[in-house]
């Protein structure tokens, strides 16, 4: 473990991901609802036995679930067998991005084409962002002209390295800076930088062409 009580908030985060309560997780895990809750509350290693069906349970690996690999890129084992692309459509692709998280955005900086990860939330079918206002990415995207937005790319996927399935959506559109009046509802939908700082500028993105894959078993 990586220090007292990783091994909880990995299981609340995966319990929570598959929208599972403490008594589903049991039941699949063959143990008491109470030692799930045991094991999310307090700092504690269970046995391998234990580990191993907790890990299959929450359709995750013993490896993550005790905080290992967390300093290289996800999707590091093989693919499966007969993997099989699926388009997906607009609104799937919607539904997928809804719960918000941490996506990517990309755009030709002054340094070059670059990519950095954002915090988002969706608002009224848009995806909206904070960065610091006067800052790099700010002037990056201003053209200067009122009513003129630049036209980036936003990112984002999920990767079951468990089951060996993942999806990725991408969105295209203005980057809309937003003006003092549309600040004060777009705060209210809550997303909060994880780098912290003074990042009081929000950004919005319209989508204009949005497309997504999902990669699962045949």
């Amino acid at each position: 473990m990586t220090g007292p009580g990783d091994l909880g908030r990995r299981i609340i985060h995966h319990r929570e991901r598959l929208g599972l309560t403490r008594e589903e997780v049991a039941r699949r895990a063959d143990m008491s609802p109470g030692y799930v809750e045991y094991l999310e509350e307090n700092p504690d290693t269970p046995g391998a036995g234990a580990l191993y069906r907790l890990a299959d349970a929450l359709q995750t690996t013993i490896d993550d679930l005790l905080g290992g690999g967390l300093d290289r890129p996800p999707g590091h084992g093989p693919a499966m067998a007969n993997p099989s692309v699926e388009v997906l459509d607009r609104e799937e692709c919607l539904r997928l991005i809804g719960p918000g998280g941490i996506g990517r955005v990309a755009f030709n900086s002054s340094r070059g084409p670059t990519v950095l990860p954002v915090n988002y939330k969706m608002h009224q079918g848009a995806v909206v962002f904070r960065t610091a206002a006067g800052g790099a990415m700010d002037q990056d995207l201003t053209t200067g002209l009122e009513g003129v937005d630049i036209k980036i790319a936003f990112e984002i996927d999920m990767i079951d390295e468990t089951n060996r399935e993942g999806w990725s959506v991408l969105v295209q559109g203005p980057a809309h800076h937003l003006a003092q009046e549309e600040t004060t509802e777009a705060a209210g939908v809550g997303v909060t930088p994880w780098v912290g700082g003074e990042r009081q500028l929000y950004i919005r993105i319209v989508p204009q062409q949005i497309t997504g894959r999902r990669i699962h078993a045949m």
